[in-house]
């Protein structure tokens, strides 16, 4: 099916009447708010009325950065907000995946699911979904659609969809399609690249230079895997910021970084495997525990604690990770700063 298909079939689920609620995974990174921005502002175009939210937090400083660029379209979403909407479309997520508002009782209610990871079983019931795994970023799809729409791109819309896909494929590197790439080229000459120099380099808090200094403390390496306990985190995307960072390690080819936020212990994973298996490998270690998703080459998912210990339920998802990638459970972690 052709972009336009596509886009019409969507128009078509999405019909005139309630309100559209647009949700993207919580805490939404770049490709999460650019797509349901996207989004929106397709579904506006043909004359539908949204509304934009999201669950969590904002908390990485370049997504604050790029919300504040953006006008905050997104609004936190309220508490009863969802009983109240209409048709639900969810982006860069799925009903089932476990990191969106969407609980099992109000699944029926979404309408449709844009997203690029491995689809979840009920997706297909969902009256419209565009799912593509081999896609680098869910804002590529957005832009394809754009693009078959001829609908006039915003400097900051078009800015945002490049930055989406520009984190989630690592410039094209990490996991990055020829669909991806087209997309990243047509949007290029119409981003603000000031703006987006800003957001790149936005300023980090205190705080953030001292979660650091104790995820280094507390990193470990077995054998080719780099194991990070952050410890307690003032926002959850600082697991998947610290994994990012000791992937450049010499010699490390897996990373496994987790933290405590308020009641869960947040995890993230990645491989410089060109064959992938982060999102097996942290579907793996929860399995039964809490939820995960993902896929090749980067992960992620969390295991609410009821009461338990964080370092211990820590210690053995790192057992768990050992075994998935037959590195022997006897193996000594050899600590990654030298305490002399």
């Amino acid at each position: 099916m052709d972009p336009r298909e596509r886009l019409d079939r969507l128009l078509t689920v999405f019909g005139q009447g309630d309100p559209v609620l647009i949700l993207p995974h919580n805490d939404p990174d770049p490709d999460a708010i650019a797509s349901t921005l996207g989004l929106g502002q397709l579904l506006a175009g043909a004359g539908r009325s949204c509304e934009l939210a999201y669950g969590g937090i904002v908390g990485r400083a370049e997504n604050r950065a790029l919300v504040r660029y953006l006008g905050h379209p997104l609004h936190k979403l309220a508490s009863g907000e969802l009983r109240r909407s209409g048709a639900i479309a969810l982006v860069d997520t799925q009903p089932a995946a476990g990191n969106n508002p969407i609980s099992e009782s109000e699944a029926d209610r979404v309408r449709g699911v844009i997203d690029h990871h491995p689809q979840y079983e009920g997706t297909e019931s969902v009256a419209f979904s565009d799912i593509r795994p081999g896609i680098g970023a869910t804002s590529t799809i957005i832009t394809e659609y754009i693009q078959a729409a001829d609908l006039e791109l915003s400097p900051a819309l078009a800015t945002a969809l490049f930055y989406g896909i520009e984190t989630d494929t690592m410039g094209l590197g990490r996991g990055a399609s020829a669909d991806d790439a087209a997309a990243y080229f047509y949007l290029h000459p119409l981003i603000d690249t000031e703006a987006l120099a800003d957001i790149q380099r936005a300023q980090l808090p205190a705080a953030y230079f001292q979660s650091l200094r104790r995820a280094l403390d507390n990193s470990h390496l077995y054998d080719g895997l780099a194991v990070s306990y952050v410890g307690e985190m003032s926002y959850p995307d600082l697991a998947a910021e610290i994994a990012d960072l000791l992937l450049r390690l010499e010699g490390v080819r897996w990373v496994l970084s987790l933290g405590k936020y308020k009641d869960s212990l947040i995890l993230a994973a990645r491989s410089r495997s060109r064959r992938g298996g982060s999102g097996r490998l942290v579907r793996s270690i929860v399995a039964g525990r809490g939820t995960a998703g993902g896929h090749g080459v980067m992960a992620g998912g969390q295991v609410v604690l009821e009461g338990l210990d964080p370092e211990a339920v820590a210690a053995e998802l790192t057992r768990l990770a050992l075994a998935h990638l037959k590195i022997p459970e006897d193996t000594p972690g050899e600590p990654l700063l030298d305490d002399s």
